[in-house]
């Protein structure tokens, strides 16, 4: 019974506000979660450092750049103080500097040729470089051939995705080179200076599901990796080892030249870059 001149209660909120607010957070609470999880699923792994406790040990021959990181080499062919030509290989995706052009000890000799392959940034032996772009690996090579003392300048070759950084040491270190050889390089396919029927026309050579790693690489690039490790969706044949993307030549050669029995599992075993 209310005491007079005692004021009543306040009523209490209405139900619907109450559910409505609880409805809000519980939304809000699984909207952060599911971005917290999306988040850690589309980071890659952070990279294994050569040499340091859960990162692959240190075999080969390496050579400390000017940041603290250092590249793995491996040289092959003449001496390179009695080279008449020194020529730096730049091997491609899924590689190593053994995958360098395999040429004889009698061509080697009869040409005078000295060969210097590395580990790119992040492959095998070589520390990671995060912070990498597109002049760094430019710079890279400019100073392991200083380190190796190649001289003024020297002859440079990529293969595949190697190919592609021919382009950037022609950029940012065109005084350093005495001759540059592209070999079977990835393609832009959004570079302007290819004309758009022999961009569509290389385009629609891929497999479909190339198509589409290639689409997210491109536009989406931070989720590129999610892609490539996803099951939901047929991910780059490259990197599955599908082989249906070789031509039936390609399919003939492979038993021969396809197994690389070197640093197979010490590669794979790490967080590839891209």
């Amino acid at each position: 019974m209310a005491v007079s001149g005692e004021k009543p209660p306040p009523p209490p909120p209405p139900a619907t506000a109450s559910g409505g607010t609880a409805r809000k957070l519980i939304l809000a609470l699984l909207t952060c979660l599911s971005s917290a999880l999306l988040y850690r699923q589309i980071q890659p792994l952070p990279p294994k450092i050569p040499g340091t406790p859960g990162g692959p040990p240190v075999t080969a021959t390496r050579t400390r750049l000017s940041d603290g990181r250092y590249l793995a080499y491996l040289e092959t062919g003449v001496p390179r103080e009695k080279a008449k030509h020194r020529l730096v290989f730049v091997h491609g995706f899924d590689s190593c500097r053994h995958d360098a052009l395999p040429i004889s000890t009698e061509l080697a000799q009869e040409l005078g040729v000295y060969m210097l392959s590395f580990d790119r940034p992040g492959y095998a032996e070589s520390d990671p470089h995060p912070a990498r772009t597109e002049e760094s690996i430019a710079l890279d090579i400019a100073e392991l051939a200083d380190n190796l003392q190649l001289g003024r300048k020297f002859y440079l070759a990529g293969f595949s995705m190697g190919g592609e950084i021919m382009w950037s040491c022609l950029k940012y270190i065109p005084h350093r080179l005495s001759g540059v050889a592209i070999l079977g390089p990835v393609g832009n396919y959004w570079w302007p200076g290819l004309p758009s029927n022999v961009s569509r026309d290389a385009w629609y050579q891929q497999l479909p599901r190339d198509q589409w790693a290639v689409w997210v690489a491109h536009h989406l690039p931070w989720l590129t990796y999610w892609w490539n490790t996803q099951k939901l969706f047929p991910a780059s044949s490259v990197i599955a080892y599908n082989p249906a993307l070789l031509s039936q030549e390609d399919e003939m050669l492979m038993a021969k030249f396809g197994y690389r029995a070197y640093m197979v599992q010490r590669r794979r075993s790490r967080a590839l870059p891209a």
